[in-house]
């Protein structure tokens, strides 16, 4: 089976035991809206055993994951300088910690916080994985 297939699989499994059980009522649609960097700092930032933390973290893990794999396309195919320079080793959980640590570090800053979340994001990981 795809990895693709896989992960949509086991996304939808989960989402569907989350959803049919009593703890999910904690979570609200507007919880997971993701229109500042600390609204994904917020989202992203959710500890195991939290109400939240299955949505949160499928929803932290699925806004890092894609927007990595747009850079990494976009930076491939048309040739533009790449903005993050990770290992191949790098996982989407070294990526969220690097993203939670960088707005931790940065709460104190409102334009930063205040951004659109890719861009907070790509400034994270390019200040753990900058390219040299």
């Amino acid at each position: 089976m795809r990895r693709s297939a896989v992960l949509s699989w086991t996304i939808a499994a989960t989402l569907a035991a989350v959803l049919g059980s009593r703890s999910a009522i904690a979570v609200q649609d507007e919880d997971l809206d993701l229109d500042t960097t600390e609204d994904l700092y917020q989202v992203c930032s959710v500890q195991p055993g939290a109400d939240e933390y299955v949505a949160a973290s499928f929803a932290c893990r699925g806004f890092i994951e894609g927007a990595v794999q747009y850079h990494d396309a976009v930076s491939d195919r048309k040739h533009l300088k790449r903005l993050i320079c990770y290992p191949k080793t790098a996982t989407v959980a070294d990526g969220r910690a690097a993203f939670v640590a960088w707005a931790q570090r940065n709460l104190g800053n409102r334009k930063a916080m205040e951004e659109v979340p890719v861009i907070g994001l790509v400034r994270a990981l390019a200040d753990k994985y900058p390219c040299n």
